[in-house]
């Protein structure tokens, strides 16, 4: 019978902030292979939501390669489980994009996050994430995102965008953008921000009639919605945000 897998600890980077004691009995080895052939485009959704056959730990691990010129764009919503994360390992060939996605709601407990490490292995790639997480109760949000661009991975454009809101105290947020940069002519960039329900807006909006939950549904609408700005499928962006949003109405 072969060992079993030693579990991580947040001694390690990539977990810091994981509920790893959620980890027992995982298939921490099993990764899911992505290989985008040269010229290609890939489009892959992950929606984990309540019901269905989903377990109380889910863990997607996910490697991926884009060739010359090819475009690899993923699109997740982490809205069930007590521990869901998606973790993404992702080589961009010359002229190559990434896209990304990502929106993590949750309360109680629950600890929901994305872990991505972007290698610019070649130059004139690109790549884009935007990732926004809205908690309440005690849950936890993460994004934990490397940039790593090659010495020879000129003309490389990178961006990270990582926005967090708390509904109520004793939420967390935690954001980790990191960049590691050996080339000279690159244009790299992230950003991280975590904060409350704009209450200017709110008082606006009572003042022309919306009621308190319907301005608290639109204001998050709209701070969710960037995440899927560049899924091109209006049905699939509608029904994924549709998912997020009747978590928050759910619970609070």
């Amino acid at each position: 019978m072969p060992e079993a897998a030693e579990l991580p600890t947040r001694r390690d980077e990539a977990w810091r902030y994981s509920a790893v004691e959620r980890l027992q009995g995982e298939a921490l080895d099993d990764w899911r292979t992505i290989d985008v052939a040269a010229g290609e485009s890939v489009h892959e959704t992950l929606l984990i939501a309540d019901g269905g056959d989903t377990r109380p730990t889910e863990l997607h691990r996910w490697r991926v390669t884009v060739r010359e010129g090819a475009t690899c764009e993923i699109f997740a919503v982490l809205a069930a489980a007590e521990y869901a994360r998606l973790e993404i390992e992702v080589t961009l060939h010359k002229g190559a994009h990434f896209e990304l996605g990502g929106i993590t709601v949750g309360g109680r407990e629950t600890v929901r996050e994305f872990v991505t490490r972007t290698i610019h292995a070649e130059p004139e790639a690109t790549s884009n994430q935007t990732v926004r997480a809205v908690h309440w109760g005690h849950g936890t949000g993460n994004f934990l995102g490397n940039i790593d661009v090659v010495r020879d991975a000129q003309k490389t454009d990178a961006a990270q965008d990582f926005k967090g809101l708390l509904l109520e105290k004793g939420a967390t947020v935690n954001a980790v953008p990191q960049l590691e940069i050996f080339a000279d002519d690159v244009k790299c960039a992230h950003g991280a921000s975590v904060g409350q329900l704009d209450e200017t807006a709110r008082f606006y909006m009572a003042a022309r009639g919306v009621s308190p939950d319907l301005a608290r549904r639109l204001l998050v609408q709209a701070f969710l919605g960037d995440a899927l700005v560049a899924l091109e499928d209006d049905e699939t962006r509608e029904a994924m945000l549709k998912v997020a949003l009747d978590k928050v109405d759910r619970a609070l």
